[in-house]
């Protein structure tokens, strides 16, 4: 025991030979003490006697509320005849079909919070998907296959390897157009996606004959459906026996255009500011002669990275590739961007000039990252390197210390050897 603790101690072994003196303040401690255990004796019976109240004033609100529940998810399987999916009669006068279809629908109507999230993302995806359905003659109802396949979330992946919005397989989303690799992935892009998707299905129309088919197709892959067709001799969605997700597939479709169409009908009442805002942006050429960091690009467009990355979510990492691209800016960003650019450019490379570190004779990246009081993943971002790399006696590495805490002089850093 310190000094600090033994007079700690030593107050409080006097303030209880004061109180032990004091008849005034004993005389006060036992009739608190006898309050508490009253108190303490009444406590659960107390508890309850409140909540048998509380039960009595609320069971009759509850059992009101989960009757009014009960009649809006009963409400919602009652059909009116026909029912259409992309034009075409779903028959649901077939006793199979209408219990797939009401299983769909009360599923759905359970998760009542992602059901939410559905409608207040509609106004602000829907209006381009339903430029592009009706530019291209498909139907208006093949918007809820975005809605079926990923809530409309842009980063919506799949442990098969589907991505985006539409969740295309890597080899679909090449095979109609779009760029797969380790710098983009425009599955990830509603508007890069969304023609490829068009030119899919009505691909998969032309090749099937019917939309019920085609989906189930889009979810499965056609030459898997047409193996099912030519084993069982059927060609009718609906009386063929396919794997239990594609048996769904159509029926989760149709309970989400029920929803979507008429969410009052089922619970869901949303004011018109309730719904997210339509994405608005411009699209700038940009000419990288090599690999640019977005923060300059973000910098020119008088926003953050953040803004950069969710208007442009198929580029991958921090840099954009070199070559020619278009990228979505804030539209109050586009005058004078690419004069602010090409200046930012030239100062970011003449300061990167500024800042190489030349690798030595057992420098490791981390003992780099900790030399400079940086971290590792700043300086894998900053040389577009990896941990599995191996770097060599001087090799060049870019390298921004932090302010103040370098461990080593400026000298270590060409041409900045006066900090």
């Amino acid at each position: 025991m310190d000094q600090t603790d033994y007079d700690c101690v030593s107050t409080v072994l006097r303030s209880i030979v004061h109180i032990s003196a004091n008849p005034v303040i004993l005389r006060a401690f036992t009739a608190q003490r006898r309050i508490m255990n009253m108190t303490i004796s009444i406590w659960p019976n107390l508890l309850v006697y409140t909540v048998t109240i509380l039960f009595s004033v609320l069971s009759p609100r509850i059992t009101a509320a989960q009757e009014i529940a009960d009649d809006i998810l009963l409400s919602a399987l009652k059909l009116e005849q026909p029912i259409l999916l992309c034009g075409e009669t779903v028959p649901v006068d077939d006793p199979q079909a209408l219990e797939r279809f009401e299983k769909e629908m009360l599923v759905s109507l359970g998760n009542r919070s992602q059901v939410i999230l559905w409608l207040k993302r509609t106004t602000r995806y829907f209006p381009y998907i339903e430029q592009m359905l009706r530019e291209n003659g498909l139907p208006d109802d093949l918007k809820y296959l975005a809605i079926a396949e990923s809530a409309l979330r842009m980063h919506a992946g799949s442990r098969k390897g589907a991505m985006g919005v539409w969740q295309l397989m890597p080899q679909t989303a090449r095979k109609f157009g779009l760029v797969v690799d380790v710098h983009f992935d425009e599955r990830r892009n509603l508007y890069l996606s969304t023609p490829a998707v068009v030119t899919y299905l009505k691909a998969l129309y032309e090749r099937l004959g019917t939309w019920s088919l085609s989906l189930a197709a889009y979810n499965m892959g056609e030459e898997g459906l047409e193996a099912e067709i030519l084993e069982q001799g059927v060609t009718n969605y609906y009386q063929l026996y396919l794997p239990l997700e594609t048996q769904r597939f159509v029926f989760r479709i149709l309970a989400i255009k029920r929803i979507v169409e008429a969410p009052q009908n089922h619970g869901f009442s949303l004011s018109p500011s309730d719904f997210y805002a339509p994405e608005t942006f411009s699209t700038v050429r940009v000419d990288a002669f090599t690999d640019l960091p977005l923060r300059l690009i973000a910098n020119a467009a008088k926003t953050d990275f953040k803004t950069v990355k969710d208007f442009n979510p198929e580029i991958r990492g921090h840099y954009l590739a070199a070559g020619t691209r278009s990228v979505n800016i804030p539209s109050d960003g586009e005058a004078g961007f690419h004069d602010r650019l090409t200046a930012l450019i030239e100062a970011d490379a003449k300061i990167r000039n500024q800042r190489v570190y030349v690798v030595k004779e057992g420098d490791s990246l981390s003992g780099i990252a900790q030399k400079f009081e940086v971290p590792l993943a700043a300086l894998l971002i900053w040389n577009r390197i990896g941990l599995s790399n191996v770097i060599h006696p001087g090799q060049r590495l870019v390298v921004f210390p932090a302010s103040g805490g370098i461990k080593t002089d400026l000298k270590d850093i060409e041409g900045d050897e006066n900090g």
